[in-house]
């Protein structure tokens, strides 16, 4: 029969997993009202959700205007629930069709590339 300790410490638990779950919640949402934000300056956007150890899983996201960037969140759940909150179409992998969608300019390949070929620093 449990006792009373064992009541007590099943509620704590349980308070604890709730406010866990209301956190993921709350930052999911932020999240996607950053990617809403985001698909309204590009007219429209897709995604692909990429893990990236310890840090998270980034929420890559490419515009319908081929502007880009991307969201950490701090795990892939959070990152799929935002996705889900946002409405944003995801791809499985950051293939050749959805890359080729990426329009980049002077800053990214100086940035990407620069460096090692002797560019200057941005």
């Amino acid at each position: 029969m449990p006792s009373m300790g064992d009541t007590a410490d099943t509620a704590s638990a349980a308070d604890t997993a709730g406010a866990a779950d209301k956190k993921q919640d709350r930052t999911a949402a932020k999240l996607a009202k950053q990617i809403g934000a985001f698909a309204k300056q590009h007219g429209g956007a897709e995604g692909q959700l990429a893990h990236i150890g310890q840090a998270g899983t980034r929420i890559v996201l490419v515009g319908s205007d081929g502007g880009w960037g991307d969201l950490v969140a701090p795990t892939f759940a959070v990152a799929q629930l935002a996705a889900e909150k946002a409405g944003l179409t995801l791809h499985e992998e950051f293939d050749g069709e959805f890359a080729a969608r990426v329009r980049t300019g002077p800053y990214e390949w100086t940035r990407m590339a620069g460096l090692q070929l002797g560019g200057h620093e941005n």
